[in-house]
């Protein structure tokens, strides 16, 4: 008989300090673009030809400015490399650079002193945009700036005497340009240098208090992301050029499951170019409104808005959760997470350590990394798989006895080295692609077999990101989040409405990345 640890729900609530509106919350807008590129970003262009080609996003851009705006939004998120694009050599992307002034050192409206600099036409542009429309507004764009750097201490400078940065920008409704951020951890980016010291930005608004900026591959990082979060920080903007990659880093899927590990709101605004690129959403701890393009979808972008709750400094403290998903599928469920200790009830169920059955276990690579797995043949189970020290528990029972496809429960815990390094420790059950458990771990989209489970993970890192995705890339809201204070980490989930193709607590041992 399959016993279930005892729920402990507590609904979540917001507690909000005198500096916040009335009504304790605002209405927040993410732009998922269908970018228009340059079709040889290797080939140097002039000024003029890189400016027009970025006036074509732009135009884009104040279109749906407009629209987010009669929508009532307050601040309006465009994506990574939205206006320019990407792939250019560090010479190719000269025409496309203007230099930003740094907002801590100098107060500049560029849609009012258009002016003061020269070759800043897309600043004076983005400037006007939030100024015409009355709304605050994050864009990226790419900076130069001359060298040495006047706000580093460093007098490092590259070859060529000049730095070019990934950067995000952030203008009051007034137009005036108040946050810049560097990109700290880039992506294969060879136009691109990494900041010679780590910036930590953030701006504040009168209607939400606080947010932090940071860039696309910067949320599977230490720096700065979760140096924002723990410096209090709960309100975050995430520009992205996110490409999916399944089963465990699709871009729904690893935002959600950031937005409820670390307890934060995330304004995550992806590009639209073909199938690896999309997947947008407005994700706080209480809901998530995103959009995920699917095949067969027209290529178009994607305007999202959503009233959100204003996260207080010290976070929230309790929760009740909606999905709100491309598909229209939506679930509501009451989340309890942080709690200090398991009920004894809880523990005596699902300990690791309570002797799970035993089932022979095999060796299988997914996203690059080996992980162990066993098969999960039975109608209901109790299964424990272990990565060296590292084990995952697993209590499930299939909704309907007869599916027809295969799955396996797997734990990996390692340094993962392909495009980064990024140390884990990951439980994941996983719908194989084939019948034979040598497809367990590769890429699947679509599954129809539904289990209600208690995951759970002996984890050695506090920073746990969980996440169950569905069918045709649709998030489902886990029932019941805990984490104990000897790094239990128990996610527990029923009645899902659509076939499972990754459920996944996915722990970041960030101390142990440069080892």
């Amino acid at each position: 008989m399959l016993l279930f640890v005892t729920v402990f729900v507590s609904v979540f609530v917001v507690s909000v300090t005198g500096d916040h509106t009335a009504d304790l919350s605002y209405i927040a807008a993410v732009y998922e673009h269908k970018i228009i590129l340059n079709p040889d970003p290797r080939v140097p262009v002039p000024r003029l030809k890189a400016l027009q080609h970025m006036q074509k996003n732009l135009d884009i851009y104040e279109e749906q400015a407009a629209r987010a705006a009669q929508q009532g939004a307050q601040i309006l998120v465009f994506p990574e490399d939205g206006i320019h694009g990407y792939n250019f050599t560090r010479s190719s992307i000269a025409g496309y650079l203007e230099t930003i002034p740094d907002p801590q050192q100098e107060s500049w409206n560029p849609c009012m002193e258009p002016g003061r600099y020269n070759n800043t036409e897309v600043l004076q542009r983005l400037s006007c945009m939030a100024r015409r429309n009355n709304i605050y507004l994050v864009a990226n764009m790419p900076d130069l700036q001359p060298c040495p750097l006047k706000t580093s201490s460093s007098s490092s400078c590259p070859p060529d005497g000049r730095w070019q940065f990934n950067t995000n920008v952030a203008f009051r409704s007034d137009g005036l340009l108040v946050a810049r951020y560097h990109k700290q951890n880039l992506y294969f980016e060879e136009s691109f240098d990494t900041p010679p010291e780590l910036e930590v930005i953030t701006f504040d608004t009168p209607f939400a208090g606080k947010f932090g900026l940071f860039t696309c591959f910067d949320i599977l990082f230490h720096d700065p992301a979760v140096v924002l979060v723990e410096r209090g920080v709960h309100q975050l903007i995430f520009p992205t050029a996110w490409m999916n990659t399944l089963p465990l880093l699709d871009s729904v899927q690893f935002h959600r499951a950031f937005s409820l590990g670390a307890n934060v709101t995330l304004l995550a605004a992806n590009l639209r170019n073909g199938k690896r690129m999309t997947g947008s959403g407005i994700y706080t701890p209480f809901s998530a409104t995103y959009h995920h393009a699917w095949k067969g979808d027209p290529e178009e972008g994607r305007l999202l808005v959503a009233r959100v709750p204003v996260l207080e400094p010290l976070g929230v403290k309790q929760n009740t959760a909606k999905e709100e998903g491309a598909g229209g599928g939506q679930s509501t469920s009451s989340v309890a997470t942080d709690s200090e200790h398991c009920h004894q009830k809880s523990c005596d169920d699902s300990s690791l350590d309570s002797g799970p059955s035993s089932y022979p276990t095999f060796v299988s690579s997914m996203m690059s990394d080996p992980f162990t797995f066993v098969l999960l043949n039975e109608t209901e189970g109790d299964v424990k798989v272990c990565n060296g020290t590292f084990c995952c528990h697993l209590q499930y029972r299939w909704l309907l006895q007869d599916h027809k496809e295969l799955y396996a429960l797997g734990a990996f815990a390692g340094l993962h080295v392909v495009d980064g390094r990024c140390a884990l420790q990951v439980c994941a059950i996983v719908r194989c692609a084939e019948l034979d458990q040598s497809s367990c771990g590769q890429v699947v989209e679509e599954a129809e077999s539904k289990m209600d489970f208690l995951l759970e993970g002996n984890f050695d890192t506090k920073y746990v990101y969980p996440s169950i995705l569905t069918s045709r890339m649709i998030l489902e809201q886990p029932e019941n989040l805990e984490k104990a204070a000897d790094g239990r980490v128990t996610m527990k989930h029923s009645n899902m409405k659509a076939g499972l193709v990754t459920a996944c607590l996915y722990g970041r041992m960030y101390h142990l990345d440069n080892e």
